[in-house]
């Protein structure tokens, strides 16, 4: 990316920011002690933008500094999963990590010869919807067959496990942080 690329992308940042806030430039410039006429040729490109000036713009406009001058691409948008498989399963993490959510996405495929020694039980909440085969979801003493097309969300402090039934199954799901550590192991590096 072209240094005048990245100074056209700083400044259409700041101006979307103050306009976003509903800030006039008069504002924003007593915001960051800059005069407004300043202001006016950074956002309209007649004025060449100096490192000092936008830490205390980005102060101003509640932004770090790192944000306001990250340069664009695809890696902000784009997830490529790499699968992690054991006996049974497959795990492709789709967010990424330190989700700002706090949440894991995952996809799942899961094989009837996945061993599943007990259930399990963690603070929080777990959601899942099938995108294929069926489901076997214990919760306690109960059993319950979720279908393709069908979803899930229940306590994880009830004890719980899911299982293939009768056939492979793939499922998409949502693990809050203590689900991640209790079903994603080798995921407990990113926090």
């Amino acid at each position: 990316m072209t240094q005048e690329l990245l100074d056209e992308i700083v400044r259409q940042r700041i101006r979307s920011l103050r306009v976003a806030r509903g800030w006039t430039l008069d504002t924003l410039a007593g915001r960051c002690y800059l005069s407004a006429s300043t202001l006016s040729r950074i956002e309209t490109g007649h004025r060449r933008i100096a490192l000092d000036q936008l830490l205390p713009i980005a102060q101003a406009l509640g932004t770090t500094l790192d944000q306001l001058v990250e340069p664009e691409g695809d890696d902000d948008v784009v997830i490529r999963p790499e699968p992690e498989t054991s006996a049974g399963s497959t795990v492709w993490v789709l967010s990424r990590e330190r989700d700002r959510r706090g949440v894991t996405i995952a996809k799942m495929r899961i094989t009837p010869d996945r061993a599943v020694n007990e259930t399990q039980v963690h603070p929080g909440y777990e959601w899942f919807t099938v995108l294929s085969g069926t489901i076997r979801l214990r919760l306690g003493e109960r059993t319950i067959l979720v279908h393709e097309g069908q979803a899930a969300e229940f306590s994880t402090m009830t004890p719980h496990s899911i299982e293939a039934h009768e056939g492979p199954v793939e499922l998409l799901t949502i693990f809050d942080r203590d689900g991640e550590r209790a079903h994603l192991p080798g995921h407990q590096h990113r926090r």
